[in-house]
């Protein structure tokens, strides 16, 4: 029964296809206002869980030890919030001498500006088993960082300005994010000999509900009426964001490899998820209050639409492989020390 074993080993990218599948054959069902109402049960439910979850399964001296780690979190910010937009900006530079869709180039340099997402990064560091407190920490406080420096770089780079109800945002990342991971914590001090005795399956219980919003993603994909465009250039699109997902997550492995920043095999892991992934729950609320009444809202939301499943899956199908990598440096490390 190898091939069982090996089904149960990926499930996660089983479950990936099968819900892009079902996704593609009925996207009403999982659009904002279908019967799903991922409106409520994925932008508070869902990702309120997965914060809690990790609230719940995470230990509370692993979490304190995670917020410690300054430069750890300087780096992931400044690498998503300053470097990437840099590097975008200049690939788009480039690009301006082929024939795709200009308004799809600026949507390139929109994503780019972006802040990191609330839940895949911490999920797919969980995945993998890397720092997924310093995972945690970077996503809220970019998403937080984000409502202030994104408007300033769409600003700086396309020379867009307008209000952002940060109240309403705040309150918004407190609710789902904040206030869930507190709670998981408080209700593990009661549970705690229990959760060390049963080892709940917390790591799928997570995957299952970024599941969930990988569905829902694709459904709102799929039945978007702004993807009616020449498929030469929404291909062309597709290709730029899967070479620079790549580019950066090679980039960011790199980079927090180099010996005298002195960064572990598990905080590489939440470096090469945190410091690369861009936030669609953000920045599609994001971009409809900046480009309001705007005729090209839909094109330049298009690259930030493609972004964010395509980030989903690459992560999805690096998992495994990152997992052996993070798995013999540890061993090679623990052998060196002996």
């Amino acid at each position: 029964m190898i091939w069982l074993d090996r089904l149960k080993k990926n499930w996660f990218l089983i479950g990936i296809v099968v819900v892009i599948v079902l996704a593609r054959l009925n996207p009403p069902l999982g659009i904002k206002g279908g019967p799903l109402k991922p409106e409520i049960t994925v932008k508070y439910l869902a990702v309120s869980f997965i914060f809690f979850n990790s609230g719940l399964s995470l230990k509370t001296e692993e979490l304190m030890s995670a917020l410690m780690q300054v430069k750890l979190h300087v780096f992931i910010q400044c690498f998503t919030l300053m470097f990437v937009p840099c590097v975008v900006w200049l690939l788009v530079q480039m690009l301006t001498l082929t024939p795709i869709d200009p308004w799809l180039l600026k949507g390139l340099l929109v994503v780019s500006c972006m802040p990191p997402p609330v839940s895949s990064a911490v999920i797919l560091t969980k995945a993998v088993g890397g720092n997924e407190g310093a995972a945690i920490f970077n996503s809220a406080f970019g998403s937080f960082l984000g409502i202030i420096v994104t408007p300033l770089l769409l600003l700086l780079l396309l020379g867009v300005s307008s209000a952002v109800p940060v109240s309403s945002i705040f309150l918004q990342l407190s609710i789902t994010v904040v206030a869930p991971l507190f709670i998981g914590q408080f209700v593990r001090r009661f549970i705690k000999d229990w959760l060390e005795r049963t080892k709940p399956p917390f790591g799928q219980v997570g995957s299952g509900m970024l599941l969930l919003i990988i569905y829902t993603t694709f459904c709102e994909t799929f039945s978007s009426t702004s993807l009616d465009l020449d498929r030469f250039h929404l291909l062309c699109v597709v290709c730029v964001v899967l070479i620079l997902q790549l580019g950066l997550i090679l980039l960011t492995f790199l980079l927090s490899r180099i010996e005298r920043l002195g960064y572990s095999p598990a905080d590489t892991v939440c470096i090469m998820f945190c410091a690369t992934h861009k936030s669609l729950t953000l920045g599609i609320p994001m971009l409809k209050i900046i480009y309001h009444g705007f005729d090209h809202l839909s094109h330049i939301s298009i690259p930030l639409l493609i972004y964010h499943p395509t980030q989903i899956l690459l992560g999805g199908f690096l998992v495994p492989l990152i997992r052996q990598w993070m798995t013999n440096a540890q061993n090679s490390n623990i052998s060196d020390i002996l």
